[in-house]
């Protein structure tokens, strides 16, 4: 072979082999970036589960909270009838006492 050919060959063959190295790297690369999307994916998965757990438990938080400001209505209607009636029965349990007393006499 002359000198000039195998120049060429060693050229090409370093060449190639230098090709073949950044082709590897190229495919680590790529799978690397695959492995990051996927965790990606995972990530946002993971949040919409969490904006979805959170929109339920907002949902709950409001029920539990009309349904204590029912009660709590209901409760004070209550308490409003009871001290008239221990308003009336109060009254009325004096006025006994007195027209037993002025009874008796």
């Amino acid at each position: 072979m002359k000198k000039p050919v195998v120049k060429l060959v060693i050229k090409d063959l370093i060449t190639g082999d230098d090709a073949k190295g950044e082709l590897a790297l190229s495919i680590k690369k790529f799978q690397l970036l695959e492995k990051k999307v996927i965790l990606k994916d995972s990530i946002i998965f993971n949040l919409n589960d969490q904006i979805i757990n959170f929109n339920s438990i907002i949902g709950t938080k409001e029920n539990q909270l009309s349904l204590s400001q029912e009660l709590s209505k209901k409760l004070q209607a209550d308490l409003k009838k009871q001290k008239l009636k221990t308003k009336l029965m109060g009254g009325a349990g004096i006025v006994a006492v007195v027209g037993v007393v002025l009874l008796l006499k």
